[in-house]
């Protein structure tokens, strides 16, 4: 049974930074992309980030470009989203999720295990 569990979450003020991880057990970990997303309160859940199963390839939503940074240590079965120069409109709740193949994709159909989530809250 594939478990994804994330951490990291919390209040930070806008401009600030916050690192989430997602330790995940179960199923061979190096052998899937990862991915994170999010979704805001009342809005429907979108494409944050993804990596390949190597770590060599990463997609972004534009919105985080420049300021989030997807990273896995497949030694460890972690998947990280280190998040820099938060902003007001990043408030929301973060899931990380396994996708079906070794290469990432931002289409949520393609992820068959999720996380709880975790929440992540920047005040302006």
């Amino acid at each position: 049974q594939v478990q994804l569990v994330e951490s990291g979450g919390g209040l930070v003020q806008a401009g600030g930074s916050l690192r989430l991880s997602c330790a995940a057990s179960g199923g061979i970990f190096s052998n899937y992309a990862m991915g994170w997303f999010r979704q805001a309160s009342g809005k429907d859940r979108e494409f944050v980030a993804a990596i390949a199963w190597s770590g060599i390839g990463t997609i972004y939503t534009d919105s985080v470009k420049g300021r989030f940074t997807i990273s896995r240590d497949n030694a460890k079965n972690t998947v990280f989203l280190q998040m820099n120069n938060l902003k007001h409109e990043d408030t929301a709740v973060y899931y990380c999720a396994r996708d079906v193949d070794k290469y990432p994709s931002r289409d949520q159909r393609f992820y068959t295990y999720w996380g709880q989530g975790t929440q992540v809250t920047v005040s302006s």
